[in-house]
């Protein structure tokens, strides 16, 4: 069953916030200028630096009378501890948990919200990647050891992005949090537009609807006409989007992938994609992978369409996931991501046709074996679907 999806709104304002130490200290004052209401959702959330300054920030929203809600996902907080979870409640924010784990759900436990929300007075909203942990922001240094981007809205689509958040609130007290039941927006999916100003739309993901990241992108891939450059971390793309970037490189087109390096959190992950790059590269894209730090974020540029959020575009997340990307198309939002992007791209190293023929024997039976796994979950995931 197929939910409605979110219209394009005109007349908003972004701007993007790369790592932590320049998105943290946003958030941190947004909260603090809260007048009535501030809302957070999160997938991972640890103990640590960067978890107590953003429950001091809303302790103290809460006491100065904001109505203060933070849903984070069971799984993905249950390095938060008890603790910290009695001073959010005892100051009074109202603190709810996505799909709790239980043994007798079985498999209905990999239903899990990894959307990453900030709205505050249903004016501002900060969306993208980010969790609240250590790795995203170290407040007595001002560092991250991940890569991280946000983006700050204002405008109408804010209203969008609360009506997300709302209606996942509700569904989360009932069974079968992850299919919620009110529906709002289009039918179809709206007409990409082609240039504009402040233009934004919110594309989302749950059990219901599941295609709507995806089918936004893989328009947005078949109408490139300059470039389609794209930042994932965990690079396990759908067979519609592999095919979708071959397409495009075999056109012409300036194809780029920026994914993880050496440094990540899952290295079978990161094997397991591998097994994609010899077609990639041999139909023209380019592979680029990130050296400094772990690139966590979640990014796509196809010409000046812009596509910033939780979602990494692979069979996992789009089968079990609640996701929400911005979609844009804005000037100054554009340039700040080709920017970015540009930046990424002197700071990794492109992966040749030639290196990858010539890699060491370890680095094959470990690419091997992992390539394997994934494509016996993808054809699990296939049988159930």
């Amino acid at each position: 069953m197929r939910a409605a999806v979110f219209p394009w709104r005109e007349g908003n304002r972004f701007e993007l916030l790369v790592d932590g130490p320049e998105f943290f200290p946003r958030m941190l004052v947004a909260i603090a200028r809260a007048q009535q209401q501030v809302e957070l959702e999160l997938y991972l959330v640890e103990a640590g630096s960067c978890a107590q300054a953003m429950v001091e920030a809303m302790v103290l929203a809460a006491e100065r009378g904001v109505r203060v809600r933070c849903l984070f996902d069971d799984y993905g907080s249950l390095a938060f501890p008890q603790a910290l979870r009695r001073t959010l409640t005892e100051a009074g924010v109202e603190l709810r948990f996505y799909n709790r784990l239980r043994w007798r759900q079985g498999l209905l436990n990999l239903y899990r919200d990894h959307r990453k929300l900030l709205l505050v007075d249903q004016s501002l909203a900060v969306v993208g990647g980010t969790g609240v942990t250590d790795e995203f922001w170290l407040p007595e240094s001002n560092s991250c050891e991940w890569h991280e981007v946000m983006v700050q809205v204002s405008g109408p689509i804010v209203r969008d992005w609360q009506l997300l958040f709302d209606r996942q609130w509700d569904a989360n007290l009932h069974r079968g949090a992850w299919k919620p039941h009110a529906d709002f927006g289009l039918q179809r999916l709206p007409r990409l537009p082609d240039t504009g100003e402040g233009l934004g739309r919110l594309a989302y993901a749950d059990a219901r609807q599941h295609r709507d990241i995806l089918h936004s992108l893989i328009r947005a891939l078949h109408s490139g006409q300059r470039r389609i450059w794209l930042a994932t971390p965990y690079f396990l793309p759908t067979w519609s989007v592999r095919r979708s970037l071959r397409k495009a490189a075999a056109r012409g087109l300036d194809v780029r992938l920026l994914l993880t390096g050496p440094r990540t959190d899952h290295p079978a992950v990161r094997y397991a994609g591998h097994r994609y790059y010899p077609r990639l590269l041999k139909a023209g894209v380019r592979i680029f992978e990130y050296q400094p730090q772990f690139l966590h974020l979640k990014m796509v540029l196809v010409d000046n369409w812009v596509s910033v959020g939780s979602c990494n575009f692979d069979h996992w997340n789009l089968r079990f996931n609640l996701e929400a990307n911005l979609e844009a198309v804005d000037p100054v939002l554009t340039a700040a991501v080709v920017a970015s992007f540009e930046k990424d791209f002197v700071q990794s190293e492109e992966v040749s046709l030639a290196v990858w023929r010539n890699r060491p024997l370890w680095r094959r039976i470990k690419q091997r074996i992992w390539g394997w796994v994934d494509r016996l979950v993808v054809n699990l995931l296939d049988r159930r679907g």
